[in-house]
């Protein structure tokens, strides 16, 4: 068994791929009794196997979020750990995005990990202990232009794990963000467009900006490398408030504390080109 301060059952959801698939088999690997969520659940048994069973998980249904988080303690007693990977993205320039889009980029993103913190909590306040891991984004920290929605909602989990930290300290129960950056995985192939992108006068720009993401996504590293982070954090008694995920991502975060917001500015313009594109 993988040593760690919190216990053997853990919560992973968007299990079916990606960072949760990666996770979800690390931790079984280690001998963890492990709970996969997926919209599919049981029908995305392939996707389990070993300590993993699946369960029918939609992050933006409460009540199926519910179900799935009282099966468990049903048959276990405790959730030990929560992992929070479930997650999509909207593309778009922010004027041809709607209210109901950001509503629905918000609803997972953020109001998904939010409904499963809200039913795995009151189970670990009773035994004082437990551990939320929330996958954030270095988007989270940059707002990446015609991408905004996605990084808004990334924003929002950061703030969100910041005050989750200080409500739990008298229960014991810990809070941490692993914030990936470039990972290759089927995110890349399932992004969404906003409505208004088809026929946008951010349409040339757009476009460049999302070609250059999705080569820098498929040039990213593996998966591996999130789940080794997340594995450093359910390893430690005290976990930080965020690990950033790669060497270049560590020092573009401590850089935008250091930089005048104009320069960071500038570079975000650098890296998703398209301003002068008309």
């Amino acid at each position: 068994m993988y040593k760690n301060p919190y216990g053997s059952v853990a919560l992973v959801t968007g299990a079916s791929s990606g960072i949760g698939y990666e996770t979800a088999h690390a931790l079984a690997k280690l001998g963890f009794t492990v709970y996969g969520g997926s919209r599919r659940g049981g029908e995305d048994a392939a996707y389990g196997g070993g300590n993993i069973t699946m369960l029918k998980m939609d992050v933006t249904d409460g009540a199926s979020v519910k179900k799935a988080v009282d099966d468990i303690l049903e048959k276990e007693g405790r959730i030990d750990i929560l992992i929070n990977c479930a997650g999509n993205g909207i593309a778009g320039a922010v004027e041809d995005c709607s209210g109901e889009e950001a509503l629905k980029q918000m609803d997972v993103n953020y109001a998904g990990a939010l409904r499963c913190i809200g039913a795995v909590l009151p189970s670990m306040r009773e035994k004082r202990n437990g551990l939320i891991v929330n996958i954030g984004s270095v988007g989270g920290i940059f707002s990446i232009p015609f991408q905004t929605l996605y990084s808004s909602s990334k924003y929002a989990v950061e703030a969100l794990t910041e005050g989750l930290r200080i409500e739990l300290k008298p229960w014991g129960v810990k809070a941490s963000l692993v914030e990936p950056g470039d990972v290759k995985t089927g995110f890349t192939s399932a992004r969404a467009y906003a409505e208004g992108c088809k026929a946008s006068a951010y349409g040339a720009r757009c476009a460049q900006a999302i070609k250059q993401m999705e080569r820098d996504e498929q040039n990213g590293k593996a998966p591996g490398v999130v789940v080794k982070e997340i594995l450093k954090t359910i390893r430690s008694k005290n976990p930080p408030v965020r690990r950033t995920v790669g060497g270049m991502y560590k020092v573009l975060v401590f850089l935008k504390r250091l930089l005048p917001a104009r320069l960071v500015e500038a570079l975000l313009d650098t890296m998703y080109p398209g301003s002068k594109v008309k």
